[in-house]
């Protein structure tokens, strides 16, 4: 296996374990594997989007099926047993923004995606927004590392978080002016 198909599977790899267990982001892998080869940019942005969702389904399943055990041990591992019972009320007020907005921004997907099975929120919606989510993610940071390259580099691992939630923020607002006015 070359470079580049290594890369491309270590990338697959934490995408999809991140989603689901794992609690490295795959952004550190992606920038590195779109400086080391830009003009690939688009196909590794797919790539992590795709194995994020897919793990995004498997921590789906997990919540739906297996809570009990391998769930209940994330929740504990990463002490977000707070943050979970949170979820559950986000869940009832918009289930497609909740799992939009932790799909996009540094929100621990991974307990979102395994507290949509518990939930059972409704599958096509929590994989529209997962999707959506988790593309506009990583095509930005790929788009970024893309046209702005090696000079901002360590700007766009720095503050990628906070452009993340600042985006976020703007469209929550977006959406209360249009339900509001």
């Amino acid at each position: 296996m070359g470079g580049d198909q290594m890369g491309r599977a270590r990338a697959c790899g934490i995408s999809f374990a991140e989603s689901s267990f794992f609690p490295i982001p795959p952004d550190p892998l992606l920038i590195a594997m779109v400086m080391a080869n830009p003009k690939k940019f688009l196909r590794h942005a797919a790539i992590c989007t795709a194995s994020s969702v897919a793990g995004g389904v498997a921590g789906y399943g997990i919540g739906l099926l297996l809570f009990g055990s391998v769930g209940a041990w994330v929740v504990e591992t990463y002490h977000l047993q707070e943050a979970f019972a949170l979820i559950g009320t986000r869940y009832e007020e918009n289930a497609f923004l909740t799992v939009f907005t932790a799909a996009f921004t540094p929100i621990p997907y991974k307990l979102i995606t395994i507290a949509a099975g518990v939930f059972h929120i409704h599958f096509a919606a929590f994989l529209i927004a997962s999707i959506f989510g988790r593309g506009a993610r990583f095509f930005l940071v790929a788009f970024l590392m893309h046209h702005l390259g090696k000079r901002y580099k360590d700007s766009i691992e720095k503050y990628i978080d906070v452009f993340s939630l600042l985006f976020v923020a703007l469209l929550i607002l977006g959406f209360l002016l249009i339900r509001y006015l």
